[in-house]
């Protein structure tokens, strides 16, 4: 988002509101930036708690309920890594989209092992904040229930319903959005590619699909749970230019 757009309020949406939002955590430790993007929040139907600090954000997070956390990745005293890890050790099943400046692939896959569902690298047009929050709230709300509980493969066991990997007597923690990933490519298991854009409809709940590579971070981190050689994968097979393809 254009951090002077953001406060002139040609980005806002114009849209029915409820009387009560979503509750959202926005933690930014920029205070401009911070009142700009809570600013635009309230005005497109959102309750919304601001904070600047990583351990503030994790006690706030911790005692009251929001559905949603906006999380910038560097912050003091706790970066937005640890909030998210010690959220999710926590029981705080509340959304976590990381905010990041850092484009690095590497730093998305470590949001995303923390406990993060999305993530959107700085700077951002609010249009693409409002879609990438919708999903995830939509994605909650719909709430599906697995219609694969488990699934066997190559001396493991998916257990979608508990998000657990057995392999090889040990067991390895999914997160909700690996789990959802993987129950989908094993669904669609015998078809020639799955598109990421499908993909980002049917696990993330896009309704219109924004440039971002969350599959392909996901993907990586993925097969570094369930792929003997992560670069040499044997159950999620890359089609190169089109998407994916699980053939366990």
């Amino acid at each position: 988002m254009a951090r002077d757009a953001a406060g002139r309020g040609r980005n806002r949406v114009t849209r029915e509101q409820p009387a009560v939002g979503p509750r959202v955590l926005l933690v930014e430790d920029e205070p401009a930036l911070r009142r700009a993007l809570a600013d635009m929040l309230d005005g497109n139907g959102y309750v919304v708690e601001t904070c600047g600090d990583g351990a503030v954000a994790l006690r706030m997070a911790n005692e009251r309920g929001y559905d949603l956390i906006l999380l910038d990745v560097m912050l003091p005293s706790v970066d937005g890594y640890e909030v998210a890890a010690g959220l999710r050790q926590r029981g705080v099943h509340a959304s976590i989209l990381m905010l990041t400046a850092r484009d690095e692939l590497s730093d998305k896959v470590l949001g995303l092992k923390s406990g993060a569902d999305d993530y959107l690298t700085k700077p951002f047009e609010a249009e693409e904040l409002l879609a990438r929050m919708e999903a995830l709230l939509r994605r909650v709300s719909r709430g599906r229930t697995p219609e694969l509980a488990r699934y066997d493969f190559g001396g493991m066991r998916a257990d979608f319903s508990n998000r657990k990997l057995i392999r090889r007597g040990d067991t390895v923690d999914l997160s909700e959005q690996e789990s959802r990933l993987l129950q989908y490519l094993v669904e669609h298991r015998g078809e020639s590619v799955i598109t990421r854009d499908t993909l980002l409809r049917e696990v993330w709940g896009y309704e219109s699909v924004p440039i971002t590579r969350t599959v392909d971070v996901h993907i990586a981190w993925l097969r570094q749970k369930i792929e003997a050689d992560p670069k040499s994968p044997r159950f999620i097979i890359t089609v190169h230019g089109r998407g994916y393809r699980f053939a366990g």
